[in-house]
Protein backbone atom coordinates (compact mmCIF):
# COMPACT_ATOMS: atom_id res chain seq x y z
CA UNK A 1 0.00 0.00 0.00
CA UNK A 2 3.15 2.42 0.59
CA UNK A 3 3.77 2.06 -2.95
CA UNK A 4 0.58 3.45 -4.27
CA UNK A 5 0.19 6.27 -1.93
CA UNK A 6 3.47 7.09 -3.19
CA UNK A 7 2.10 7.41 -6.74
CA UNK A 8 -1.16 9.23 -5.08
CA UNK A 9 0.73 11.75 -3.72
CA UNK A 10 2.83 11.85 -7.09
CA UNK A 11 -0.36 12.13 -8.99
CA UNK A 12 -2.48 14.54 -7.15
CA UNK A 13 -3.00 17.99 -6.69
CA UNK A 14 -4.18 17.50 -3.83
CA UNK A 15 -0.89 16.99 -2.09
CA UNK A 16 0.99 19.92 -3.88
CA UNK A 17 -1.64 22.31 -5.52
CA UNK A 18 -0.31 24.32 -8.24
CA UNK A 19 -1.01 27.87 -9.06
CA UNK A 20 -4.51 28.53 -10.16
CA UNK A 21 -4.28 29.89 -13.45
CA UNK A 22 -5.90 33.12 -14.90
CA UNK A 23 -8.15 31.60 -17.38
CA UNK A 24 -8.92 29.24 -14.22
CA UNK A 25 -10.19 32.62 -12.15
CA UNK A 26 -11.63 34.02 -15.01
CA UNK A 27 -13.68 31.01 -15.93
CA UNK A 28 -15.62 30.66 -12.45
CA UNK A 29 -15.21 34.35 -11.81
CA UNK A 30 -17.26 35.25 -14.51
CA UNK A 31 -20.21 32.67 -13.43
CA UNK A 32 -20.50 34.31 -10.46
CA UNK A 33 -20.35 37.81 -11.28
CA UNK A 34 -22.80 37.29 -13.93
CA UNK A 35 -25.00 36.08 -11.75
CA UNK A 36 -24.69 38.75 -9.11
CA UNK A 37 -25.08 40.78 -11.76
CA UNK A 38 -28.14 39.41 -12.93
CA UNK A 39 -29.86 39.04 -9.58
CA UNK A 40 -29.14 43.16 -8.74
CA UNK A 41 -30.95 43.94 -12.24
CA UNK A 42 -34.06 41.67 -11.14
CA UNK A 43 -35.17 44.23 -8.85
CA UNK A 44 -34.55 47.72 -11.23
CA UNK A 45 -35.81 46.32 -14.48
CA UNK A 46 -39.06 45.09 -15.80
CA UNK A 47 -40.49 43.00 -18.20
CA UNK A 48 -38.81 39.32 -19.57
CA UNK A 49 -35.60 40.97 -18.72
CA UNK A 50 -36.21 41.38 -14.80
CA UNK A 51 -35.58 37.43 -15.15
CA UNK A 52 -32.38 37.56 -16.23
CA UNK A 53 -31.61 34.79 -14.13
CA UNK A 54 -33.71 32.68 -15.67
CA UNK A 55 -33.10 33.42 -18.99
CA UNK A 56 -29.26 32.66 -18.40
CA UNK A 57 -30.50 29.61 -16.99
CA UNK A 58 -32.72 28.33 -19.84
CA UNK A 59 -29.82 29.32 -22.30
CA UNK A 60 -27.05 27.34 -20.69
CA UNK A 61 -29.39 24.20 -20.34
CA UNK A 62 -30.47 24.37 -23.86
CA UNK A 63 -27.53 24.93 -24.93
CA UNK A 64 -26.45 21.84 -23.21
CA UNK A 65 -29.28 19.76 -24.60
CA UNK A 66 -28.16 20.57 -28.15
CA UNK A 67 -24.70 19.78 -28.03
CA UNK A 68 -25.68 16.61 -26.80
CA UNK A 69 -28.29 15.77 -29.62
CA UNK A 70 -25.90 16.71 -32.32
CA UNK A 71 -23.00 14.47 -30.45
CA UNK A 72 -25.25 11.48 -29.94
CA UNK A 73 -27.43 11.91 -33.34
CA UNK A 74 -24.51 8.80 -34.68
CA UNK A 75 -26.53 6.45 -32.41
CA UNK A 76 -28.64 6.73 -35.03
CA UNK A 77 -26.32 5.03 -37.42
CA UNK A 78 -25.98 1.34 -37.09
CA UNK A 79 -23.20 0.43 -34.40
CA UNK A 80 -19.93 -0.90 -36.11
CA UNK A 81 -18.22 -4.14 -35.12
CA UNK A 82 -15.36 -3.43 -32.69
CA UNK A 83 -11.99 -5.21 -33.94
CA UNK A 84 -10.95 -8.26 -32.73
CA UNK A 85 -7.85 -7.75 -30.10
CA UNK A 86 -6.33 -10.42 -27.71
CA UNK A 87 -8.29 -11.74 -24.99
CA UNK A 88 -7.18 -9.39 -21.63
CA UNK A 89 -7.38 -11.10 -18.43
CA UNK A 90 -10.70 -9.84 -16.43
CA UNK A 91 -11.33 -9.74 -12.97
CA UNK A 92 -13.76 -7.89 -10.69
CA UNK A 93 -13.41 -6.20 -7.22
CA UNK A 94 -17.03 -6.31 -5.52
CA UNK A 95 -16.20 -3.14 -2.67
CA UNK A 96 -19.08 -4.38 0.22
CA UNK A 97 -19.66 -3.28 3.51
CA UNK A 98 -22.77 -4.91 5.66
CA UNK A 99 -24.37 -6.07 2.48
CA UNK A 100 -25.46 -9.42 3.59
CA UNK A 101 -28.71 -8.73 2.06
CA UNK A 102 -27.48 -7.54 -1.69
CA UNK A 103 -24.09 -9.36 -1.92
CA UNK A 104 -25.77 -12.57 -2.71
CA UNK A 105 -27.93 -11.03 -6.05
CA UNK A 106 -24.79 -9.38 -6.98
CA UNK A 107 -22.56 -12.60 -6.94
CA UNK A 108 -25.00 -14.87 -8.46
CA UNK A 109 -25.57 -12.05 -11.53
CA UNK A 110 -21.35 -11.71 -12.13
CA UNK A 111 -21.39 -15.86 -11.83
CA UNK A 112 -24.18 -15.78 -14.70
CA UNK A 113 -22.18 -13.94 -16.95
CA UNK A 114 -21.91 -15.14 -21.01
CA UNK A 115 -18.37 -14.58 -20.32
CA UNK A 116 -17.10 -15.46 -16.81
CA UNK A 117 -14.82 -13.03 -15.05
CA UNK A 118 -11.20 -14.72 -14.64
CA UNK A 119 -11.60 -14.17 -10.92
CA UNK A 120 -14.30 -12.33 -8.25
CA UNK A 121 -12.68 -10.52 -5.29
CA UNK A 122 -15.15 -9.99 -2.57
CA UNK A 123 -13.45 -6.93 -0.64
CA UNK A 124 -15.34 -7.20 2.36
CA UNK A 125 -14.52 -3.93 4.36
CA UNK A 126 -14.85 -4.83 8.02
CA UNK A 127 -18.85 -6.04 7.41
CA UNK A 128 -20.43 -7.06 10.90
CA UNK A 129 -23.82 -7.97 9.47
CA UNK A 130 -23.38 -11.87 8.52
CA UNK A 131 -21.33 -11.38 5.55
CA UNK A 132 -19.36 -13.45 7.32
CA UNK A 133 -21.46 -16.58 7.71
CA UNK A 134 -22.86 -15.91 3.79
CA UNK A 135 -19.61 -16.02 2.23
CA UNK A 136 -18.05 -19.48 4.23
CA UNK A 137 -21.61 -21.30 4.09
CA UNK A 138 -23.36 -20.31 0.97
CA UNK A 139 -19.93 -20.04 -1.46
CA UNK A 140 -17.73 -22.10 0.64
CA UNK A 141 -15.02 -19.63 1.04
CA UNK A 142 -12.50 -20.37 3.93
CA UNK A 143 -12.17 -18.03 6.64
CA UNK A 144 -8.93 -15.27 5.40
CA UNK A 145 -6.71 -13.88 8.24
CA UNK A 146 -7.52 -10.15 8.36
CA UNK A 147 -5.70 -8.16 5.51
CA UNK A 148 -5.30 -11.70 3.51
CA UNK A 149 -7.21 -13.15 0.16
CA UNK A 150 -8.83 -16.60 0.25
CA UNK A 151 -7.78 -19.49 -1.35
CA UNK A 152 -10.80 -20.44 -3.92
CA UNK A 153 -13.18 -22.99 -2.29
CA UNK A 154 -11.75 -26.71 -3.01
CA UNK A 155 -14.50 -28.23 -5.10
CA UNK A 156 -16.76 -25.26 -5.34
CA UNK A 157 -18.40 -24.88 -8.70
CA UNK A 158 -17.26 -21.12 -7.57
CA UNK A 159 -13.42 -21.22 -8.50
CA UNK A 160 -13.16 -17.64 -9.42
CA UNK A 161 -14.20 -16.70 -5.93
CA UNK A 162 -11.70 -14.94 -3.59
CA UNK A 163 -12.67 -13.54 -0.38
CA UNK A 164 -10.41 -10.16 1.07
CA UNK A 165 -11.38 -9.44 4.76
CA UNK A 166 -10.22 -5.86 5.77
CA UNK A 167 -10.99 -3.88 8.47
CA UNK A 168 -13.39 -1.11 7.93
CA UNK A 169 -11.48 1.97 6.36
CA UNK A 170 -13.88 2.72 3.49
CA UNK A 171 -14.82 2.23 -0.01
CA UNK A 172 -11.74 3.23 -1.65
CA UNK A 173 -9.19 1.66 0.44
CA UNK A 174 -11.03 -1.76 -0.10
CA UNK A 175 -10.95 -1.05 -4.11
CA UNK A 176 -7.35 -0.46 -3.52
CA UNK A 177 -6.34 -3.23 -1.68
CA UNK A 178 -7.69 -5.46 -3.26
CA UNK A 179 -6.38 -4.05 -6.75
CA UNK A 180 -3.33 -4.52 -5.71
CA UNK A 181 -4.11 -8.65 -4.92
CA UNK A 182 -5.10 -9.32 -8.21
CA UNK A 183 -3.04 -10.12 -11.60
CA UNK A 184 -5.62 -9.09 -14.21
CA UNK A 185 -5.25 -6.54 -16.70
CA UNK A 186 -8.63 -5.39 -16.51
CA UNK A 187 -10.31 -4.79 -13.56
CA UNK A 188 -14.18 -4.19 -12.63
CA UNK A 189 -15.38 -2.55 -10.17
CA UNK A 190 -19.04 -2.94 -8.99
CA UNK A 191 -21.01 -1.83 -6.20
CA UNK A 192 -23.01 -4.42 -3.98
CA UNK A 193 -26.00 -3.26 -4.87
CA UNK A 194 -25.67 -3.18 -8.89
CA UNK A 195 -26.98 -6.21 -10.66
CA UNK A 196 -24.66 -6.77 -14.09
CA UNK A 197 -26.81 -8.25 -17.29
CA UNK A 198 -25.62 -10.87 -18.43
CA UNK A 199 -23.57 -10.12 -21.49
CA UNK A 200 -22.10 -6.82 -19.41
CA UNK A 201 -18.21 -8.41 -18.58
CA UNK A 202 -18.32 -9.45 -22.59
CA UNK A 203 -18.64 -6.40 -23.25
CA UNK A 204 -16.01 -4.70 -21.36
CA UNK A 205 -13.53 -7.42 -21.94
CA UNK A 206 -14.07 -6.82 -26.06
CA UNK A 207 -13.68 -3.06 -25.82
CA UNK A 208 -10.48 -3.35 -23.94
CA UNK A 209 -8.96 -5.75 -26.05
CA UNK A 210 -10.26 -3.55 -29.17
CA UNK A 211 -8.41 -0.75 -27.97
CA UNK A 212 -4.89 -1.23 -26.54
CA UNK A 213 -5.00 2.91 -24.96
CA UNK A 214 -8.43 2.09 -23.82
CA UNK A 215 -7.35 3.07 -19.65
CA UNK A 216 -10.92 3.15 -18.51
CA UNK A 217 -14.51 2.77 -19.14
CA UNK A 218 -18.45 3.08 -17.77
CA UNK A 219 -21.49 0.52 -18.48
CA UNK A 220 -24.71 2.03 -19.10
CA UNK A 221 -26.86 1.86 -15.34
CA UNK A 222 -30.49 1.44 -14.59
CA UNK A 223 -31.89 3.39 -11.28
CA UNK A 224 -34.39 0.89 -9.72
CA UNK A 225 -36.46 1.75 -6.38
CA UNK A 226 -37.83 0.14 -3.53
CA UNK A 227 -41.50 -0.07 -2.81
CA UNK A 228 -42.17 2.79 -0.90
CA UNK A 229 -44.57 5.71 -0.89
CA UNK A 230 -43.82 8.60 -3.73
CA UNK A 231 -41.01 5.65 -4.92
CA UNK A 232 -42.79 5.12 -8.03
CA UNK A 233 -42.18 8.63 -8.97
CA UNK A 234 -38.60 9.13 -7.42
CA UNK A 235 -37.72 5.84 -9.85
CA UNK A 236 -39.32 7.17 -13.06
CA UNK A 237 -37.32 10.56 -12.92
CA UNK A 238 -34.41 9.39 -11.93
CA UNK A 239 -35.11 6.74 -14.85
CA UNK A 240 -35.07 9.68 -17.28
CA UNK A 241 -32.26 11.63 -15.63
CA UNK A 242 -30.01 8.57 -15.92
CA UNK A 243 -30.83 8.32 -19.65
CA UNK A 244 -30.07 12.02 -20.36
CA UNK A 245 -27.08 11.45 -18.38
CA UNK A 246 -25.73 8.83 -20.40
CA UNK A 247 -26.10 10.52 -23.44
CA UNK A 248 -24.52 13.29 -22.00
CA UNK A 249 -21.26 11.19 -21.34
CA UNK A 250 -21.70 9.68 -24.82
CA UNK A 251 -21.54 12.92 -26.64
CA UNK A 252 -18.38 14.18 -24.48
CA UNK A 253 -16.65 11.21 -24.93
CA UNK A 254 -17.19 11.98 -28.68
CA UNK A 255 -14.80 14.97 -27.88
CA UNK A 256 -12.59 12.75 -26.01
CA UNK A 257 -13.36 14.95 -22.72
CA UNK A 258 -15.45 12.18 -20.79
CA UNK A 259 -14.79 12.70 -16.94
CA UNK A 260 -17.39 10.45 -15.30
CA UNK A 261 -16.57 6.80 -15.07
CA UNK A 262 -19.23 4.86 -12.93
CA UNK A 263 -16.96 3.62 -9.90
CA UNK A 264 -20.00 1.55 -9.73
CA UNK A 265 -19.60 -0.44 -12.70
CA UNK A 266 -16.71 0.55 -14.43
CA UNK A 267 -13.61 -1.14 -15.70
CA UNK A 268 -9.82 0.15 -15.73
CA UNK A 269 -6.64 -1.01 -17.02
CA UNK A 270 -4.99 -2.08 -13.71
CA UNK A 271 -1.70 -0.71 -14.90
CA UNK A 272 -3.71 2.72 -15.23
CA UNK A 273 -5.18 2.29 -12.27
CA UNK A 274 -1.81 1.74 -9.95
CA UNK A 275 0.11 4.39 -11.78
CA UNK A 276 -1.40 7.04 -10.48
CA UNK A 277 -2.27 5.58 -7.05
CA UNK A 278 -5.68 3.84 -7.26
CA UNK A 279 -8.52 5.64 -5.52
CA UNK A 280 -8.54 8.74 -3.21
CA UNK A 281 -10.08 7.89 0.23
CA UNK A 282 -10.35 11.30 0.69
CA UNK A 283 -12.28 12.17 -1.86
CA UNK A 284 -16.57 11.92 -1.44
CA UNK A 285 -16.42 10.74 -5.07
CA UNK A 286 -13.41 8.71 -5.96
CA UNK A 287 -14.43 8.14 -9.61
CA UNK A 288 -14.61 11.09 -10.61
CA UNK A 289 -12.01 11.83 -9.62
CA UNK A 290 -9.78 9.33 -10.43
CA UNK A 291 -10.73 10.08 -13.74
CA UNK A 292 -9.40 13.24 -13.66
CA UNK A 293 -5.86 11.97 -12.18
CA UNK A 294 -5.87 9.98 -15.33
CA UNK A 295 -5.87 12.36 -17.47
CA UNK A 296 -3.80 14.74 -15.77
CA UNK A 297 -1.10 11.62 -15.63
CA UNK A 298 -1.42 11.31 -19.15
CA UNK A 299 -1.04 14.46 -20.08
CA UNK A 300 2.20 14.50 -18.41
CA UNK A 301 3.76 11.27 -19.35
CA UNK A 302 2.78 11.72 -23.03
CA UNK A 303 0.03 8.62 -22.70
CA UNK A 304 -2.48 8.33 -25.07
CA UNK A 305 -5.22 6.66 -23.00
CA UNK A 306 -8.78 6.74 -24.02
CA UNK A 307 -11.76 6.31 -22.05
CA UNK A 308 -15.44 5.58 -23.05
CA UNK A 309 -19.10 4.57 -22.08
CA UNK A 310 -20.16 0.90 -23.14
CA UNK A 311 -23.83 1.09 -24.36
CA UNK A 312 -23.65 -2.77 -24.51
CA UNK A 313 -22.82 -3.00 -20.70
CA UNK A 314 -25.48 -2.71 -18.84
CA UNK A 315 -26.61 -3.05 -15.14
CA UNK A 316 -29.11 -2.30 -12.69
CA UNK A 317 -28.25 0.02 -9.95
CA UNK A 318 -29.67 0.44 -6.60
CA UNK A 319 -31.52 4.39 -6.55
CA UNK A 320 -32.91 6.49 -3.55
CA UNK A 321 -36.29 5.63 -2.83
CA UNK A 322 -37.44 8.71 -0.82
CA UNK A 323 -36.77 12.64 -0.80
CA UNK A 324 -34.69 11.88 1.97
CA UNK A 325 -32.38 9.80 1.00
CA UNK A 326 -32.58 11.18 -2.47
CA UNK A 327 -31.33 14.82 -1.03
CA UNK A 328 -28.13 12.92 1.33
CA UNK A 329 -27.20 11.44 -2.18
CA UNK A 330 -27.01 14.37 -4.08
CA UNK A 331 -25.47 15.96 -1.15
CA UNK A 332 -22.56 13.77 -1.57
CA UNK A 333 -22.70 13.77 -5.29
CA UNK A 334 -22.26 17.34 -5.48
CA UNK A 335 -20.17 18.05 -2.71
CA UNK A 336 -17.62 15.88 -4.11
CA UNK A 337 -17.67 17.41 -7.27
CA UNK A 338 -16.69 20.60 -6.22
CA UNK A 339 -13.94 18.78 -3.94
CA UNK A 340 -12.75 17.82 -7.05
CA UNK A 341 -13.52 20.87 -9.25
CA UNK A 342 -11.14 22.61 -6.79
CA UNK A 343 -8.43 20.14 -6.28
CA UNK A 344 -8.09 20.29 -10.56
CA UNK A 345 -9.13 24.21 -10.80
CA UNK A 346 -5.58 24.45 -12.61
CA UNK A 347 -6.60 22.55 -15.56
CA UNK A 348 -9.98 24.84 -16.34
CA UNK A 349 -9.05 26.58 -19.60
CA UNK A 350 -5.89 24.19 -20.50
CA UNK A 351 -5.63 23.86 -23.86
CA UNK A 352 -2.89 21.19 -23.49
CA UNK A 353 -6.10 18.73 -22.46
CA UNK A 354 -7.42 19.27 -25.65
CA UNK A 355 -11.53 19.84 -25.59
CA UNK A 356 -11.58 18.50 -21.89
CA UNK A 357 -9.60 21.82 -20.79
CA UNK A 358 -11.11 24.25 -23.46
CA UNK A 359 -14.49 23.26 -23.11
CA UNK A 360 -15.78 20.19 -20.81
CA UNK A 361 -13.96 21.87 -17.83
CA UNK A 362 -15.43 25.39 -17.91
CA UNK A 363 -18.91 23.92 -18.83
CA UNK A 364 -18.37 21.99 -15.07
CA UNK A 365 -17.34 25.72 -13.57
CA UNK A 366 -20.52 26.74 -14.91
CA UNK A 367 -22.37 23.82 -13.10
CA UNK A 368 -21.05 24.67 -9.60
CA UNK A 369 -23.40 27.32 -9.72
CA UNK A 370 -25.68 26.07 -11.86
CA UNK A 371 -28.32 25.19 -8.64
CA UNK A 372 -27.68 28.67 -7.57
CA UNK A 373 -29.41 30.28 -11.10
CA UNK A 374 -32.20 27.41 -10.91
CA UNK A 375 -33.15 28.12 -7.16
CA UNK A 376 -32.99 32.19 -7.67
CA UNK A 377 -34.61 31.92 -11.37
CA UNK A 378 -37.71 29.48 -9.50
CA UNK A 379 -38.35 31.94 -6.51
CA UNK A 380 -37.84 35.21 -8.57
CA UNK A 381 -40.58 33.72 -10.75
CA UNK A 382 -42.82 32.51 -7.46
CA UNK A 383 -42.51 36.31 -6.33
CA UNK A 384 -43.29 37.76 -9.17
CA UNK A 385 -46.59 35.41 -9.54
CA UNK A 386 -47.43 35.95 -5.78
CA UNK A 387 -47.01 39.70 -6.07
CA UNK A 388 -49.10 39.74 -9.00
CA UNK A 389 -46.31 41.12 -11.17
CA UNK A 390 -48.09 40.25 -14.30
CA UNK A 391 -45.87 42.67 -16.99
CA UNK A 392 -43.02 40.17 -15.88
CA UNK A 393 -44.81 36.71 -15.44
CA UNK A 394 -46.63 36.87 -18.30
CA UNK A 395 -43.64 37.11 -20.87
CA UNK A 396 -41.76 34.92 -18.51
CA UNK A 397 -44.21 31.92 -18.50
CA UNK A 398 -44.67 31.98 -22.62
CA UNK A 399 -40.16 31.85 -22.38
CA UNK A 400 -40.81 28.64 -19.61
CA UNK A 401 -43.99 27.30 -22.10
CA UNK A 402 -40.84 27.63 -25.01
CA UNK A 403 -38.30 25.81 -23.16
CA UNK A 404 -40.64 23.09 -22.56
CA UNK A 405 -41.46 22.39 -25.76
CA UNK A 406 -37.62 21.99 -26.62
CA UNK A 407 -37.35 19.92 -23.90
CA UNK A 408 -40.42 17.35 -25.35
CA UNK A 409 -38.69 16.83 -28.36
CA UNK A 410 -35.58 16.66 -26.78
CA UNK A 411 -36.65 14.14 -24.34
CA UNK A 412 -38.36 11.95 -27.13
CA UNK A 413 -35.16 12.62 -29.09
CA UNK A 414 -33.15 10.88 -26.41
CA UNK A 415 -35.32 8.15 -25.47
CA UNK A 416 -35.23 7.18 -28.99
CA UNK A 417 -31.38 7.29 -29.55
CA UNK A 418 -31.16 5.60 -26.15
CA UNK A 419 -33.20 2.42 -27.42
CA UNK A 420 -30.66 2.16 -30.05
CA UNK A 421 -27.82 2.29 -27.71
CA UNK A 422 -28.43 -0.50 -25.43
CA UNK A 423 -30.43 -2.58 -28.39
CA UNK A 424 -33.31 -2.17 -26.27
CA UNK A 425 -36.60 -1.18 -27.73
CA UNK A 426 -38.51 -1.60 -24.48
CA UNK A 427 -36.28 0.68 -22.81
CA UNK A 428 -38.55 3.78 -21.43
CA UNK A 429 -41.39 5.27 -23.05
CA UNK A 430 -42.39 8.22 -24.90
CA UNK A 431 -45.21 9.05 -22.86
CA UNK A 432 -43.13 8.97 -19.69
CA UNK A 433 -40.81 11.30 -21.27
CA UNK A 434 -43.06 13.80 -21.88
CA UNK A 435 -44.82 14.02 -18.79
CA UNK A 436 -41.36 13.79 -16.98
CA UNK A 437 -40.22 16.84 -19.54
CA UNK A 438 -43.67 18.94 -18.60
CA UNK A 439 -43.35 17.68 -14.72
CA UNK A 440 -39.50 17.95 -14.16
CA UNK A 441 -38.73 21.55 -14.52
CA UNK A 442 -41.26 22.41 -11.23
CA UNK A 443 -40.45 19.65 -8.78
CA UNK A 444 -37.41 16.89 -9.72
CA UNK A 445 -35.10 19.78 -11.17
CA UNK A 446 -35.88 21.35 -7.88
CA UNK A 447 -34.76 18.43 -5.80
CA UNK A 448 -31.65 18.22 -7.63
CA UNK A 449 -31.19 21.58 -6.85
CA UNK A 450 -31.92 21.07 -3.61
CA UNK A 451 -29.52 18.63 -3.21
CA UNK A 452 -26.91 20.21 -5.16
CA UNK A 453 -26.99 23.52 -2.75
CA UNK A 454 -26.77 21.00 0.26
CA UNK A 455 -23.80 19.96 -1.24
CA UNK A 456 -22.00 23.59 -1.31
CA UNK A 457 -22.52 23.29 2.66
CA UNK A 458 -20.80 19.82 2.67
CA UNK A 459 -17.88 20.97 0.58
CA UNK A 460 -17.36 24.51 2.63
CA UNK A 461 -17.91 22.61 5.78
CA UNK A 462 -15.19 19.65 5.07
CA UNK A 463 -17.97 17.38 5.75
CA UNK A 464 -16.74 13.91 4.16
CA UNK A 465 -18.99 10.87 5.21
CA UNK A 466 -21.02 8.60 3.23
CA UNK A 467 -23.95 8.13 5.43
CA UNK A 468 -26.27 4.93 5.21
CA UNK A 469 -28.17 3.56 2.23
CA UNK A 470 -30.87 0.89 1.68
CA UNK A 471 -30.84 -1.44 -1.15
CA UNK A 472 -34.28 -2.31 -1.20
CA UNK A 473 -34.80 -1.52 -4.46
CA UNK A 474 -32.18 -4.01 -5.77
CA UNK A 475 -32.85 -6.47 -3.80
CA UNK A 476 -36.92 -6.37 -5.20
CA UNK A 477 -35.78 -5.83 -8.30
CA UNK A 478 -33.18 -9.15 -8.20
CA UNK A 479 -35.96 -11.39 -6.88
CA UNK A 480 -38.12 -10.53 -10.05
CA UNK A 481 -35.32 -11.60 -12.69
Amino acid sequence: MDSLHNALIASSPRFKPPPTPLASVLVHGSVLALWLLLFAASFRLGGVLAWGVGIAYIAYDTALLLFVAWQARRLLRPALPLPEGRRASLGVIVAAHNEVAALPLTLDALLRQTDPPDCIVIADDGSSDGSAELLTQRYGLPLPALGQLSASAAGSRHSSLRWLRLPHGGKARALNAAALQMDTEIVLTVDGDTLLDERAIAAFRQAFAAEPELAAATGVLTPVCRAAPGARFLQWFQTYEYIRNFLSRYAWMRLDSLLLISGAFAGFRREALLAVGGFDPACLVEDYELIHRLRRHAEAHGRHWRFRVLGAAQAHTDAPATIAAFLRQRRRWFGGFLQTQYWYRDMVGDRRYGWLGALMLPVKAVDTLQPLYGLTAFFLLLGYALGGRIGVFAPVAGLIGAKIAVDLAYHLFSVELYRRWVGDGHQASFGGALLAAVAEPFTFQLLRHSGAAWGWWAFLAGRSGWGKHSRQGVLAFGETR
